[in-house]
C-alpha cells in the first residue's frame, strides 16, 4: 500500500470538533461517544490524523469486501460522474441495465429481475412488500438472532435488542426460533438433532399462526450481526420446502453475507438454495456509493406485469451507484476475489482460529465461512456462560470493552458484538495480512481471558 501521510494533530482536531458539534451518530448516546477521526484508508487498511494505521478486520459495518479505495471502483465513479450522474429512474440507463444483468447473472436459480434501493434496509422493505401483495396475505415470519435493517418493517423484522425501542407490536411480524447449536434452544446434541428440532419448531408455529396467514418467512442466509451461525446441513432446504407446501414466499437476506463474503458469490450458493426473493447491498459495490437491491423471482415478477408496483425511489438505480457495483462486479471475478476469499477462509483464518480457541480460555466456539467468521468469548468453556450477559451495557460490557482496546492498542480494528468478536477482513485480504490480524487478535484475548472463570 502507499504510504500514509504524515500526522496532523490539527486537521483531527478540527475534524472531530466539527463532527462533534453538528453530527448526530446512528446508535449511539451522542454525549457518550468519541468518534475516531479518520484520515484516509487504502486497502485492508484506514489511518487517523495522529499516524495510527489500522488493519480493517471490521470491514466497516462488513461492507468493504473489495477494501479500500479499489482503483477500478475509484476510476468508474469518476468516468460515470463526467458522463452522466444522475437520472430518474424511470429511464433506461446504459449503467443501470449493466449492473442489474451482472447481480442477476450471480443469484441462484430464476431471480432475474432487479430493484435497486439504496440500502439494505430498504431492500427488505420493498421484498417484504412484494410478499405481501403476492400472496395477499400480511404476517412475515423471522428469527430472533437476526438483524434486518433499522427501517419500520426492517427493525421490527430484526430479532436483536435493536428492534426493542421501535416495535409497535403491529407489524405483523412473528419471531421464532432458527438453528444454532452451540446455544440450542431445542437442547440438541447434535447438527441433524438441531436441524430437525428447529424445523419442527417452525412449523408448529406456523400452524398455531395460521398459514394462510402468513406472506413470507425471511431468513439471513448466515445471520451476520447476530453471530455468524452456518446453519445446519438440510435446514435452508427444509425451509424451502415448507414455504412451498404452504405458499408461503421465503426471502434470504443476503446483504452481509452476500458478493463473495462466505467464498461464494451468495451464501445460498453452499446450501443448494433458491429464495423467491433475495436482497443485497453493502459488498455489490464494497460500499462505495449506496446501493441496494431486491433479486426477484419470475413468479413474483409477474405479478406486476399488469399491476403497478406500488413502491419507488428517487435514486433507485442511481448512476454513480450502478456504476461502482458493474466494477466491483467485474474486479472481483477478473481478480479471483470471491476464491480469495474463500482460500482465506480455508486456509489461513479457519486453522489460525481454531488453534487460538485451543490457547484462550474465552474462546467457547469458532464458527464460519470464507472472511465471515465469529469467537464465541465465554466465561467458563464448560458451562458455555457468555463472557458478558446479553444487550451487556456500561461496567457489565467491561471485558468485551477490554478486549476491543486491546485490539485498537495493537493496531486491529475489531468487529465486536456482544460476547462476541467477528474476524471479517475484506475480501481481498492477503494471507500476510490474515496472519497480522490473527496475531494481534491472539494477543488481545489475554484481556479476555482475564474475566474467565
Amino acid at each position: 500500500m502507499s504510504v500514509q501521510p504524515s500526522p496532523d494533530h490539527a486537521a483531527g482536531a478540527a475534524v472531530k470538533a466539527a463532527d462533534r458539534a453538528h453530527v448526530f451518530h446512528s446508535w449511539s448516546a451522542q454525549g457518550l461517544i468519541d468518534p475516531l477521526a479518520v484520515a484516509g484508508a487504502e486497502g485492508s487498511y484506514f489511518w487517523d490524523y495522529d499516524g495510527n494505521r489500522y488493519l480493517d478486520f471490521s470491514c466497516q459495518l462488513v461492507n468493504t469486501n473489495i477494501g479500500h479505495q479499489h482503483p477500478k471502483v475509484v476510476a468508474a465513479i469518476q468516468e460515470q460522474a463526467a458522463k452522466l450522474c444522475t437520472i430518474a429512474p424511470g429511464f433506461a440507463v446504459d449503467v443501470r441495465s449493466e449492473a442489474a444483468r451482472l447481480v442477476a447473472e450471480r443469484t441462484p436459480g430464476d431471480l432475474d429481475k432487479i430493484f435497486f434501493t439504496n440500502g439494505g434496509a430498504e431492500a427488505v422493505e420493498n421484498a417484504v412488500r412484494m410478499a405481501r401483495l403476492h400472496t395477499g396475505r400480511a404476517k412475515v415470519l423471522s428469527a430472533y438472532r437476526s438483524y434486518h435493517g433499522a427501517t419500520a418493517a426492517a427493525i421490527n423484522l430484526t430479532g436483536d435488542p435493536r428492534r426493542w425501542p421501535s416495535d409497535t407490536a403491529s407489524a405483523g411480524v412473528v419471531h421464532f426460533w432458527a438453528p444454532f447449536l452451540y446455544r440450542s434452544p431445542f437442547h440438541a446434541d447434535s447438527e441433524p438433532q438441531e436441524c430437525e428440532r428447529a424445523l419442527r419448531h417452525l412449523e408448529d408455529t406456523i400452524a398455531f399462526e395460521g398459514p394462510q396467514t402468513i406472506a413470507a418467512i425471511i431468513l439471513e442466509t448466515i445471520p451476520g450481526t447476530a453471530g455468524i451461525m452456518v446453519p445446519p446441513p438440510g435446514y435452508l432446504a427444509g425451509v424451502r420446502e415448507i414455504c412451498d407446501r404452504y405458499g408461503i414466499v421465503f426471502i434470504l437476506d443476503e446483504v452481509m453475507a452476500g458478493f463473495g463474503r462466505t467464498g461464494h458469490w451468495f451464501a445460498a450458493d453452499h446450501f443448494g438454495v433458491t429464495p423467491d426473493l433475495l436482497t443485497f447491498a453493502k459488498g455489490v459495490n464494497s460500499g462505495y456509493v449506496p446501493l441496494g437491491g431486491v433479486a426477484i423471482s419470475a413468479e413474483i415478477a409477474a405479478t406486476f406485469d399488469q399491476r403497478p408496483y406500488p413502491g419507488g425511489l428517487t435514486y433507485s438505480g442511481h448512476p454513480l451507484a450502478c456504476a461502482s457495483a458493474v466494477a466491483t462486479i467485474n474486479a472481483m471475478a477478473e481478480e479471483g476475489i470471491v476464491e480469495n476469499a474463500a482460500a482465506i477462509g480455508e486456509n489461513v483464518i479457519g486453522p489460525a482460529l481454531r488453534e487460538i480457541a485451543e490457547r484462550h480460555p474465552s474462546v467457547g466456539e469458532v464458527r464460519g465461512l470464507g472472511v465471515f467468521w465469529a469467537l464465541d468469548l465465554v466465561k467458563d468453556k464448560e458451562t458455555r456462560e457468555p463472557l458478558v450477559p446479553y444487550n451487556a451495557g456500561g461496567a457489565d460490557n467491561q471485558p468485551m470493552a477490554d478486549f476491543a482496546a486491546a485490539c485498537k492498542r495493537g493496531g486491529l480494528w475489531p468487529f465486536v458484538n456482544m460476547n462476541r468478536t467477528h474476524v471479517v477482513p475484506p475480501c481481498t485480504v492477503t494471507e500476510a495480512e490474515a496472519k497480522e490480524g490473527l496475531a494481534i487478535l491472539d494477543e488481545a484475548l489475554n484481556a479476555a481471558d482475564a474475566h474467565t472463570a
